[in-house]
């Protein structure tokens, strides 16, 4: 039974990314271990992971130009834990897609752990992304 959550780390990231709110960069440990895949998918995204926040912040920007030059609105976001303060998310969106200049629906899968309230892996499979009329 996939559980909702308000409170954990990964929720709260999320949040201010949909509202484009750069306190988000309080919840990235200086470690974060990051990686975006993409499901059959053949798009370049050597550039979608980092080691530390210095690259977290380069993705972030290059998210926000590329991705997300619109912003993003939250569709389903819901979390279930997994113990040792590891969850799996399940995150719905709406976006206009800069890349392909459309807007589209997407569901991703997020595997992420948190300490001392900051998200420190993060590793998000990007499952479909399907065109909106919206």
């Amino acid at each position: 039974m996939i559980e909702r959550y308000s409170d954990i780390a990964i929720h709260k990231l999320l949040n201010l990314f949909e509202k484009e709110d750069m306190a988000l960069l309080d919840l990235i440990a200086d470690d974060i271990n990051l990686r975006i895949d993409h499901y059959k998918d053949d798009t370049d995204i050597d550039w979608q992971q980092c080691c530390d926040k210095a690259g977290f912040i380069t993705v972030l920007t290059r998210l926000g130009t590329d991705i997300f030059p619109k912003g993003t609105h939250i569709m389903g976001l819901e979390s279930q834990a997994l113990g040792n303060d590891w969850y799996i998310t399940i995150f719905d969106q709406l976006f206009w897609y800069g890349e392909e200049e459309q807007h589209v629906k997407s569901r991703t899968y997020i595997v992420s752990h948190e300490q001392a309230g900051k998200v420190d892996y993060f590793r998000e499979t990007v499952s479909n992304l399907e065109r909106s009329d919206i």
